[in-house]
């Protein structure tokens, strides 16, 4: 008995340290996405949509069914509510609409952009539900606003497509939504939802689509695509982010927006704007900020806890 504790720490520190793993796994993986949507020669953006979202589903339903049987999914998926199904449209929403913003806008404004999602989220909150919003995320949410700007009036110049960056704001707007939905359901299983998701953008994408045939290359770019770039680092990362502290998950995940510009410009030359870059500095700082305050608040609460 007097080592229970002992083994119990050495657990918790086992799954910490998975925790990590995992969801740095899932934002390298995240981080080729773009890399990976350059090689893809097909000129139809849906038709892209629609083969990426098939292989991710196909993938985060095997995934979910060798973890929890056939009866464990087919519950998750009935327990998952209206909670789910809004996540699902979120993220059904979001990733189509990254695959096109690729076709107008460089991959650097779009992972930028997408970054503030999380203070996007707090400020979603405080004008549809009048959650409080601390002084210190306020500023950080102006700060935020006020870099996305720089970054959008590229478009304006001409430098990149207004369609382009208004699907990557769209983007976060979906992620947005979807983080506020989740932290009102935290029973929500989020694997049968982004699965929902993906297959919704499938069916949407069939219909909206020119045709679906694509070479035998682009058949392989784009199950990378799919089931690795998008399943399994949804898979990792839904398994990871369980076992480390919220804010800690949060600052492992940007490492996809650090990565993101530099595998592109390094495999494929594509160099951001001065303004993508000023802008991008100033989000990516705010949010840099905020994440490592929040966790730093974590710890101390953490530690000024009473063990039970």
């Amino acid at each position: 008995m007097a080592h229970a504790p002992a083994l119990s720490a050495g657990r918790h520190s086992s799954d910490f340290k998975l925790g990590i793993l995992l969801v740095a796994g899932a934002a390298i993986t995240w981080s080729f996405g773009g890399s990976i949507a350059r090689f893809i020669s097909t000129e139809d953006s849906w038709a892209i949509v629609f083969w990426r979202s098939v292989f991710a589903s196909g993938f985060l339903l095997a995934f979910m069914l060798l973890r929890d049987g056939p009866r464990g999914t087919l519950k998750m998926f009935r327990d998952m509510g209206w909670a789910g199904i809004g996540v699902a449209v979120c993220f059904g929403t979001a990733s189509s609409a990254f695959v096109v913003a690729l076709q107008h806008t460089t991959v650097a404004n779009i992972l930028l952009i997408q970054a503030a999602a999380p203070l996007f989220a707090a400020l979603l909150s405080w004008v549809v539900l009048r959650e409080r919003v601390t002084p210190a995320t306020a500023l950080a949410i102006a700060v935020v606003i006020f870099g996305v700007g720089v970054m959008v009036s590229s478009s304006i110049s001409g430098t990149v497509s207004p369609m382009g960056d208004g699907l990557a704001l769209l983007i976060t707007v979906m992620f947005s939504t979807a983080i506020v939905i989740t932290r009102h359901s935290p029973k929500l299983r989020m694997t049968p939802a982004v699965c929902l998701g993906t297959a919704m953008a499938a069916v949407n994408a069939f219909f909206l689509s020119g045709g679906l045939s694509v070479s035998m290359p682009d058949l392989g770019w784009l199950f990378l695509f799919g089931a690795i770039n998008l399943g399994m680092g949804l898979a990792m990362f839904v398994t990871g982010a369980r076992l480390v502290p919220a804010a800690l998950g949060a600052l492992v995940s940007t490492l996809e927006t650090v990565l993101g510009p530099v595998w592109v410009w390094l495999i494929h030359g594509e160099v951001p704007g001065g303004r993508t870059i000023i802008g991008g500095a100033i989000v990516f700082g705010a949010l840099l900020i905020h994440i490592l305050t929040d966790w730093r608040r974590q710890r101390v609460q953490d530690r000024t806890m009473p063990t039970p």
